[in-house]
């Protein structure tokens, strides 16, 4: 039997725990740009007709907090540096990064990623469009802080080189 201050250190523990991520899942910073990065990627014909990163060419099963199995989309501008021959240090301003998060066959997530000006700014959806995070939140951030040095924040697709 667990004496009271270690049951209490553990209840203590496992709520910190839940308080850090449900702060997490309420980090929506910015609605309004949510929704504006949402209606164009929906836009026609839709960033399911853009090219598939290189190195994730299909659905593929995932070991990563988004989901059991990924696609994972790339914009225009993003695809044109793997054809331009020539190496770069960061993604260009425009860069749009998607990807669609999968249990079963049921879309659970859809990850965005876009190069701006200022940085990247990161939105997830649900499977139905609701925004779950926006901006710069921390439960983004803490993660692809790891890539910054090695792919300008981004995992999965490395920097042409």
């Amino acid at each position: 039997m667990r004496s009271a201050p270690t049951t209490r250190r553990a209840l203590f523990a496992s709520l910190a725990v839940a308080g850090l991520l449900s702060s997490a899942c309420g980090d929506d910073q910015d609605p309004a740009g949510a929704a504006d990065l949402w209606q164009r990627i929906q836009a026609a014909p839709g960033y399911r007709s853009w090219s598939r990163a290189p190195a994730v060419p299909e659905r593929i099963p995932s070991f990563t907090a988004h989901a059991d199995a990924i696609e994972l989309f790339i914009n225009k501008p993003m695809a044109d540096t793997f054809t331009a021959g020539q190496a770069i240090t960061e993604w260009p301003v425009g860069s749009i990064v998607v990807k669609d998060g999968f249990k079963g066959d049921t879309l659970k997530i859809v990850a965005v990623m876009e190069k701006r000006p200022d940085g990247w700014f990161f939105a997830e959806y649900n499977g139905d469009g609701d925004t779950l995070f926006s901006g710069r939140p921390k439960v983004c951030t803490g993660c692809h802080d790891n890539r910054k040095d090695y792919s300008d924040w981004v995992y999965s697709i490395e920097l042409p080189r």
